[in-house]
């Protein structure tokens, strides 16, 4: 049964909770009215995962339906879904399990080494594209830590989810066991105590580190909780040193921020941070699960606002976030130079954070989980509005963007006339979240299964996590 529909403010911590300006919101969208459209939503997201995954070695494409190589967070999101369902009715558990035994032996038997060619990772990290086919390392991408960590969720995931007796479900964690101990944090630690966004055979380890706040709070949690490599709690400090940087008043709301909305969901897909503090946060009066409420806020507010005089944009077409765009390119709107862009890292905040006008349904649906009363009316409304043109056969294509409405050469997708811009594909990064996310909102199930994982467990108390359902833990 799905959740009522009611304010997550008072069930995100058990402290103080600082004080924002409400943002006005339609009355909830009815449990009865919202059903269908969620129910149909995941299962259409789930086989993308289920349909789309070689079954020879369990590998997810980046995107579909144009031809591709493998994404591993999309492999991380994939082994998440295959649980869900189960539970939900859509496969049996033998076939999920299966599934699940194939992707985990590949990434426990896959060549790692230091060689450009042929080998999918190295120190127990993955590069973050693999060729569909042969599992090695595609368009030299780089070995990728938060990649690598997203990917690591659902092989916790699973670990935690097949508890059984047989010979299989015991398989599935004697595998995840391996690949999650091989992993090497400290090699990743670079410069100091903060880890590295990756590093590549051609030149080394990249120039960044993984500082302030992002999607990379798994990957701290992760190296804390390592039995074989962890990092010292000072990474998670010199993660957390330059948030101050970031808080502050936007929209109406006081919150941590990250201009791309996945920042705020992608850790917190395995992470349960409901009622749970680091040091910071309990200065600050609030746990992360607040903070991206806040920041679910500030988006529909954002759209509402609306500074870019985009159209569509609105109280339920909001979720500026990492996606596919039409094009890289700038066009005379009337008397605006409209500057857009293919695949960005966009965010809410205007041209300086590549935002074009582009919507991402996933930046909405992936939020239900902190802020349902909003994102079901946004899942809603995208849903009758725009159906025809942006949901199809695995749910919500990966973007569209009503303002491109011009007769030029596109990067991928296609122009509607009257309607705009439309993408062609799906993305197993942006359809993971969705998926995950409104399980988390109906029964707490993903969330539910990893607050059992004890490398998770271990990693959050390193942090210097406390509360909620951590009290007691070891």
């Amino acid at each position: 049964m799905l959740r009522r529909l009611i304010p997550l403010a008072a069930l995100a911590c058990g402290c103080a909770i600082a004080q924002t300006v409400p943002v006005p919101a339609q009355p909830p969208v009815h449990i009865d009215q919202a059903a269908p459209y969620l129910n149909d939503l995941s299962e259409r997201t789930f086989k993308f995962f289920w349909d789309t995954a070689n079954p020879a070695n369990g590998l997810v494409p980046d995107r579909f339906p144009t031809p591709s190589f493998s994404s591993i967070a999309a492999v991380g999101f994939g082994l998440t879904a295959y649980p869900i369902g189960v539970e939900r009715g859509y496969v049996t558990r033998a076939a999920a399990r299966a599934r699940v035994l194939t992707t985990l032996r590949f990434f426990r038997n896959a060549p790692q080494g230091k060689a450009a060619q042929g080998m999918s990772g190295y120190k127990g990290f993955f590069y973050h594209f693999l060729d569909m086919k042969t599992g090695a390392r595609s368009s030299n991408s780089e070995l990728s830590t938060v990649d690598t960590a997203l990917l690591l969720g659902g092989v916790l995931y699973v670990q935690s989810y097949f508890d059984g007796a047989d010979a299989d479900e015991r398989e599935i964690r004697r595998l995840a066991d391996d690949i999650y101990r091989r992993v090497d944090w400290r090699w990743a630690q670079n410069h100091g105590p903060a880890i590295s966004h990756g590093w590549n055979p051609e030149h080394g380890m990249l120039p960044y580190d993984w500082r302030g706040y992002s999607e990379a709070m798994l990957v701290y949690v992760l190296a804390l909780g390592s039995p074989t490599h962890a990092v010292g709690t000072d990474a998670w400090a010199a993660w957390t040193e330059h948030y101050d940087k970031t808080w502050g008043k936007q929209y109406g709301q006081e919150y941590l921020a990250f201009a791309p909305h996945f920042g705020h969901q992608y850790s917190q897909v395995w992470i349960d941070t409901r009622k749970i503090q680091d040091k910071y946060m309990k200065g600050r009066g609030i746990d992360y699960f607040e903070n991206s409420r806040r920041a679910s806020y500030a988006q529909q507010a954002y759209a509402v606002a609306n500074p870019m005089a985009c159209k569509g944009y609105g109280q339920n077409m909001w979720g500026v976030t990492a996606s596919d765009g039409p094009a890289d390119t700038v066009i005379a709107d009337g008397a605006i130079q409209r500057k857009f862009y293919s695949y960005a890292g966009r965010g809410m905040g205007g041209a300086a954070t590549y935002d074009d006008c582009t919507i991402a349904p996933t930046g909405a649906a992936a939020s239900i989980a902190f802020a349902p009363e909003i994102s079901i009316a946004a899942i809603v409304d995208m849903r009758n509005r725009y159906g025809d043109q942006i949901y199809g056969q695995y749910g919500f294509l990966d973007a569209f963007n009503p303002t491109f409405d011009f007769d030029t050469k596109l990067a991928n997708g296609r122009r509607v006339a009257g309607f705009g811009w439309v993408d062609t594909d799906y993305l197993g990064i942006d359809q993971g979240p969705i998926l995950a996310m409104i399980e988390n909102y109906r029964d707490d199930m993903v969330w539910r299964t990893m607050r059992k994982n004890p490398y998770l467990k271990a990693g959050l108390l390193k942090a210097g996590f406390r509360g909620g359902w951590l009290d007691g833990a070891r």
